[in-house]
C-alpha cells in the first residue's frame, strides 16, 4: 500500500529529525561565525555595487573580478585567489593548479589514496593521448589509505624519502568509503610534510568541504587548494566557475595555465556575473549549515534502516557528502529516481545509469538542480560498482531533503526492497 509505505517513511523521518534536533541547532548556531568571516571580507574590501560589472574583453584592470579575488582570499585564509568563471569545474581548476606547478620531472604524491575519478585520467592513470600529467613527464605516486580509511601517517616518512614536488590532499571521501580529512588533520600533515621537505606544495582538493568548519586549509598551511563555485562557495546560485587559492606565486601559476604565460591573472572578463558570485558567497554559510542538517538526516535515517553509514550522523564532519552502503544496483536506481522526483528541476525525468566524461564507472545520478551540476542544491549519485554506495550531498534547506528522504524510503519498501517499521 503506497499510502502505508508514506505513512511509514513520514513517521521515521519525523522520529531521526527530532533525535537530532539538538544537534541541527548547534548546527545553525554555527551559522554567524562563518557568516561574520564573510562579511567581514566583504568591510574590508569596501564592496559596492560598482564591483558587480565588468569589463569585456580581455577583462585587463576589471575592479569587481579584482575585489571578488580579495575576497575569497580573505573567506579563505590565503594569500590571493583567483575566482573565475572560465573554470568550468572543480576538476578543471585542479588540473590547472597541478599542470601550473608541476614540470617535467617533478613528482606529485598523493597521501589519500586514489584520487576522485575525475582526476585519474589528468593523471594519466586512465585514458591516453589526452595530454595527462604522465605525457608531461609528471611522476605520480600514492600512499594507500589505512584499513579505516585514514591517512597512513607511519609510513609517510618513507613516502616523503624521494624528493616531491607536491603533495595531493583530497579533502572530500569522494567516492571512497572513508571520513573526509579534518583541517585540523591537515594542519598536523603539512607541518610534517613541509619539516620534511620545506619547498613542497602541500594541495588540497578542497571541493565540497568550504565552510563546513571554522578554518580552510590555506590557513592552517596548505599551500594551495581549488575547488568548484557550483558545490559550496557557490550558494547554490554561482551560474558556474571555480576558484584556486593560497600562496600568491603558486596561484598566478595556475591562472598561467587558466589563460596563458604572461597574462596569469590579469586576463578574463566576469560577463557581468560578480553579484552573483558574492551574492552566493554571502548566502553560502546558511546552504552549507543546512546541507549538513540534511546529511545528518540521511545517515541517521538509513543507519536506523540497518544500512552502513559513512559518516555517522554523531560524526565530526569535513565536507557535505553522506555515504550510505546500500547494497543493490535495483535500490540505488530506487533512491535515486525518488531524489529526481522531489527535484525542482526535471522531476519527470527518469535517471539512468550511464557514462559520463571523466568516469570510470557508469554513474546513476539525481538532480535536479536550477544550475546544471550544482550539487549542493540537493543531489545524489553513485557508481554501478560494488559494493553499490550511494552518494548524497547538498540541500539547500532541511525540509527538502526531509520530503526527497520520506519519498525514496517510502518507494523502497514499496519495491519490496527494504521493510519499513509499523508506526504506533
Amino acid at each position: 500500500d503506497p499510502e502505508e509505505a508514506q505513512r511509514r517513511a513520514q513517521a521515521l523521518v519525523a522520529a531521526a529529525a527530532q533525535r537530532l534536533a539538538p544537534q541541527a541547532a548547534a548546527r545553525t548556531a554555527a551559522v554567524a561565525s562563518r557568516l561574520e568571516r564573510v562579511l567581514e571580507a566583504f568591510r574590508a574590501e569596501r564592496v559596492g555595487t560598482q564591483h558587480f560589472a565588468s569589463l569585456t574583453g580581455y577583462g585587463h584592470g576589471d575592479q569587481g573580478r579584482e575585489v571578488l579575488d580579495r575576497v575569497f582570499a580573505r573567506v579563505l585564509g590565503a594569500e590571493k585567489a583567483a575566482v573565475r568563471l572560465q573554470f568550468v569545474s572543480g576538476t578543471h581548476a585542479i588540473a590547472a593548479a597541478l599542470f601550473g606547478v608541476l614540470r617535467p620531472g617533478d613528482r606529485m604524491l598523493s597521501i589519500t589514496g586514489r584520487p576522485y575519478d575525475t582526476l585519474e585520467e589528468v593523471i594519466g592513470l586512465r585514458g591516453s593521448g589526452q595530454g595527462s600529467l604522465a605525457e608531461f613527464g609528471i611522476h605520480y605516486d600514492e600512499l594507500e589509505l589505512t584499513a579505516d580509511g585514514c591517512v597512513d601517517e607511519p609510513a609517510l616518512a618513507d613516502a616523503l624519502s624521494p624528493a616531491t614536488r607536491m603533495v595531493l590532499i583530497q579533502r572530500s571521501c569522494g567516492y571512497s568509503w572513508r571520513p573526509s580529512v579534518t583541517v585540523e588533520q591537515i594542519a598536523g600533515l603539512c607541518e610534517r610534510i613541509h619539516a620534511r621537505q620545506p619547498d613542497c606544495v602541500c594541495f588540497v582538493d578542497n571541493c565540497y568541504g568550504e565552510l563546513v568548519e571554522e578554518q580552510e586549509p590555506p590557513a592552517v598551511g596548505a599551500d594551495l587548494v581549488a575547488g568548484s563555485l557550483i558545490k559550496n562557495l557557490g550558494g547554490t546560485i554561482a551560474p558556474s566557475g571555480g576558484y584556486v587559492a593560497g600562496r600568491a606565486e603558486l596561484v598566478e601559476q595556475a591562472c598561467c595555465r587558466l589563460t596563458a604565460p604572461g597574462i596569469g591573472s590579469e586576463g578574463g572578463t566576469g560577463f557581468d556575473l560578480h553579484r552573483l558570485l558574492l551574492q552566493g558567497l554571502f548566502l553560502a554559510p546558511q546552504m552549507v549549515s543546512e546541507a549538513l542538517i540534511g546529511a545528518d538526516l540521511v545517515a541517521e535515517t538509513f543507519a536506523g534502516l540497518g544500512f552502513a553509514v559513512q559518516p555517522k550522523a554523531s560524526d565530526r564532519r569535513s565536507d557535505l557528502i553522506q555515504a550510505v552502503q546500500i547494497g543493490s544496483a535495483d535500490a540505488l536506481k530506487v533512491v535515486c529516481r525518488a531524489f529526481q522526483a522531489c527535484s525542482p528541476i526535471g522531476s519527470y525525468l527518469d535517471p539512468v545509469p550511464a557514462s559520463m566524461p571523466g568516469y570510470a564507472s557508469d554513474l546513476v545520478m539525481a538532480g535536479g538542480t536550477f544550475i546544471d551540476g550544482s550539487t549542493s542544491e540537493f543531489s545524489a549519485d553513485a557508481p554501478l560498482r560494488e559494493p553499490f554506495n550511494l552518494y548524497v550531498q547538498g540541500g539547500t534547506h532541511r525540509a527538502h531533503v526531509e520530503l526527497a528522504l520520506v519519498r525514496a524510503l517510502a518507494a523502497l519498501h514499496t519495491a519490496q526492497l527494504v521493510d519499513l517499521p509499523h508506526t504506533g
